[in-house]
């Protein structure tokens, strides 16, 4: 046959493969209705440019009780196809798949997805198709769906408008996307090897020693390999992970396969025919528990970071500030107590809440860490107004029941005074993450949520240790000085400390906005709340205009309305300084054989501003790294990016400051400690 004729074939088939689409579709509703997996098919931009591709998601949801496949089923089950209507210059990728479960009915192995999924696929439009062109793709999709009693294969016709333009991706649909691809394997970028030895098969998983493995699983994609339903015996021999199973089949030659290591995390690899190392240090399974020494190291190192954390400027004054209400109290012992209780309740009720908001979320599939509510402009408005009333508040603009004249409402409800502090000191010390607390937050990741959410009330209750110290120790409330005038100097000293967070706030939401017109209603929100809370003040003091403060509420609450709703919908408009971090910009500067030192920082991070400024940005050290021809690349986390997060995840960190070493030819990096030195910088970059 001639190109000729197998062009007009193709195109004759291609036609009436469209046309036996269209008859699906028309036909098909109650079919479609009748299927117990619903599938859609989605695009991440539906205007991909010409030469370049861009990601298709077909999403699958399972009715309750039912399941869907991982690409190997198992024993009784099998992956999806779909069988593309492809326009000419479109071609579609085999779909990837994320981490699959293992399910055992009746005796066989099944992998399986029991929750809605995605299947990620690339599809690249050729360079030669003109702007504006339609690009709409249409196929029919097969899978099988089950419960624990039945099966029933499906189909459905899937499709998505798609039209040659700008490759535009909105931040909706890049956000929904990193979600699902956080949920794929990770590549191992090294081969394991495989033998069979009688009737066992053994497997050698290079993973470094260092790697956090909780509950693992290898789900063999290779078929006849292993007998999928027998039990899997997994031991560490140094940086390799010894897997051995039943043998089932005669395959050779190179096998694919994923490695599950806990927490919806997994590895893609290939093992190739070779000696497998001896059997090293049982890992425990499922049904192994935890890591105990790891859950207890993290806890004390959650503990002992929370109460650093109250040497932060935005912590100490709330803390001053509790110990002057003990003060002005007289020192009464059961006032005390409850206070300190109160307090104590607060900081663990939030560390916890803010503990099992990020859980969930992890769970959920979104890319977030440590303080990611301070990765959303609207939190630190909120944060930014509360700091500036603090800082109006110890200058005393105004008076709170709390102080002066409302001492009658502090004896009375001074348990619910000691609770909403607590609350507001754990809140606004998140983005202080100390020195221990980056691995102690770093261990929630591989620990399951019953034993993750211990070491974040742990962080809530180092940071009340020393009020609760104060609360039951007389001899520590003893030695508070009396009270006297030296009170309201104090506390008016105590503002600058809250002004300087107030201002650093401020700079934070103007890092997050840009310098453009989405800061005017933040600042008008601002001025508003000083003109409402001086007011107040001035009406404590005796000015009857109460017309003026209500006119000045009003006008505030109208004017938050409006802020909260624009600063919700505003995306970064600066970038951060240096060369910005992505794997490819990584895997580019590793090529060059030259040293590459990364660093992951946010604008509301302390530590990470610190370190910058005390040894990244010193001249001494950008010389170093000039003359050695050191490459640095920043990755910015202060609005949150899930590459960031899922890299901070790889090397067991839940939040930032993380710093990268990766000396040429090294295999993997070096983490420096979370407290840099110029000369611990400079002698890295020396040959």
């Amino acid at each position: 046959m001639n190109s000729a004729s197998e062009a007009f074939v193709t195109r004759a088939w291609r036609t009436l493969l469209a046309l036996l689409t269209l008859v699906i579709v028309m036909a098909g509703p109650a079919h479609a209705q009748s299927t117990h997996i619903q599938p859609k098919l989605v695009a991440e931009s539906t205007v991909p440019a010409p030469g370049s591709s861009t990601t298709l998601a077909l999403t699958m949801a399972p009715e309750k009780t039912w399941h869907g496949y991982w690409a190997n089923g198992g024993d009784a089950g099998f992956g999806l196809s779909v069988e593309w209507n492809a326009p000419e210059g479109v071609t579609v990728a085999p779909f990837r798949y994320p981490v699959p479960d293992a399910l055992i009915l009746f005796g066989m192995m099944n992998h399986v997805y029991e929750h809605p999924y995605a299947l990620l696929a690339e599809v690249r439009v050729d360079q030669s198709i003109a702007p504006g062109t339609d690009l709409t793709l249409s196929g029919i999709a097969n899978w099988l769906a089950c419960t624990d009693k039945v099966c029933v294969p499906e189909k459905a016709v899937i499709s998505v408008a798609l039209k040659a333009g700008d490759g535009k991706i909105t931040p909706a649909e890049r956000s929904r996307f990193d979600g699902w691809r956080a949920l794929l394997p990770q590549p191992l970028d090294r081969h394991g090897a495989w033998e069979k030895r009688g009737d066992m098969v053994r497997f050698s998983i290079p993973l470094p020693a260092s790697t956090a493995i909780d509950a693992p699983h290898l789900f063999v994609e290779t078929q006849d390999v292993v007998d999928y339903a027998a039990p899997q015996n997994f031991s560490r021999n140094g940086d390799h992970i010894i897997v051995e199973t039943r043998v089932k089949g005669d395959k050779a030659g190179p096998v694919s396969a994923l490695l599950k290591l806990g927490g919806g995390r997994g590895l893609s690899l290939t093992l190739d025919p070779g000696t497998v190392p001896a059997a090293g240090e049982t890992i425990a399974g499922k049904a192994g528990g935890i890591d105990l020494g790891l859950f207890w190291t993290a806890l004390g190192g959650a503990v002992l970071g929370g109460l650093i954390l109250n040497l932060m400027p935005c912590v100490f004054p709330i803390l001053s500030l509790k110990a002057l209400s003990l003060a002005r109290s007289g020192g009464d012992a059961r006032s005390a107590k409850v206070e300190a209780v109160a307090y104590t309740a607060g900081a663990i009720v939030t560390a916890l809440l803010l503990g099992g908001a990020l859980l969930a979320l992890r769970a959920a599939g979104e890319q977030v860490g440590w303080a990611f509510q301070l990765q959303h402009p609207v939190s630190v408005l909120a944060l930014l107004l509360l700091a500036l009333a603090i800082t109006l508040n110890l200058l005393g603009a105004y008076e709170l029941p709390s102080f002066g004249r409302g001492q009658a409402l502090v004896d009375k409800g001074g348990a619910a005074g000691g609770f909403w502090t607590g609350a507001l000191a754990a809140f606004v010390a998140t983005p202080c993450s100390g020195p221990l607390l980056g691995a102690a937050l770093g261990a929630t990741l591989v620990l399951p949520a019953w034993a993750a959410l211990p070491i974040f009330g742990g962080l809530g209750l180092g940071l009340a240790l020393p009020f609760l110290a104060i609360g039951f120790v007389p001899a520590l409330r003893n030695r508070l000085p009396k009270p006297g005038p030296w009170m309201d100097r104090f506390r008016k000293w105590m503002s600058l400390p809250m002004g300087l967070t107030t201002l650093a706030l401020a700079w934070l939401l103007w890092r997050q906005l840009g310098s453009g017109e989405q800061l005017l209603s933040p600042i008008f929100a601002v001025a508003t709340a000083i003109v409402v809370l001086t007011h107040y003040g001035a009406i404590q003091r005796g000015d009857r205009r109460s017309w003026l403060l209500v006119a000045s509420g009003f006008l505030f609450v109208a004017s938050l309305a409006s802020t909260v709703t624009e600063v919700a919908e505003a995306e970064r408009t600066t970038d951060g300084t240096g060369s910005t971090f992505s794997p490819d910009a990584l895997a580019k500067a590793r090529a060059t054989g030259k040293p590459v030192f990364v660093y992951f920082t946010a604008d509301w991070c302390l530590s990470c501003k610190a370190n910058e400024a005390g040894a990244i940005n010193r001249e001494a050290v950008q010389q170093a790294f000039d003359k050695a021809g050191v490459i640095t690349l920043v990755g910015d986390w202060t609005n949150g990016d899930p590459v960031i997060t899922r890299t901070l995840a790889e090397h067991g960190r839940n939040s930032v400051p993380l710093y990268l070493w990766y000396a040429p030819g090294a295999a993997k990096p070096e983490i420096p400690p979370q407290i840099l030195t110029p000369g611990l910088l400079t002698d890295k970059a020396r040959p």
